[in-house]
């Protein structure tokens, strides 16, 4: 699981080829830290598939604000560096994250 940043997430997000799992989380954001454990099993199971990284939103705001992350939880899928798909707040559970993983991995 790589650790996102306002420096390297247009290398590593808008720039990279392929798919890349972004989770949008906060430093006070209960059901961010819930779901945290859940989001990074998955990276350990389909992480060959799918490139899996995670943005604190609370040191990057305009990032976020820019990327439409008004809310959080945010879970994201960017294929060649456009947003293709997202799970936001209430959707955000662990078998919708499953299954949107579910979609985009071959």
């Amino acid at each position: 699981m790589l650790e996102l940043s306002k420096e390297n997430f247009e290398t590593e997000v808008l720039q990279a080829q392929g798919k890349v799992f972004v989770d949008f989380y906060g430093d006070g954001c209960v059901p961010c830290q819930a779901l945290m454990p859940f989001v990074h099993t998955c990276a350990e199971k389909y992480g060959d598939k799918l490139k899996f990284t995670a943005l604190n939103t609370s040191k990057a705001r305009r990032l976020a604000i820019s990327q439409q992350v008004l809310g959080l939880p945010v879970m994201a899928i960017y294929e060649n560096g456009i947003k293709i798909e997202e799970l936001v707040k209430d959707d955000a559970t662990e078998a919708n994250i499953e299954a949107m993983i579910g979609r985009y991995i071959v």
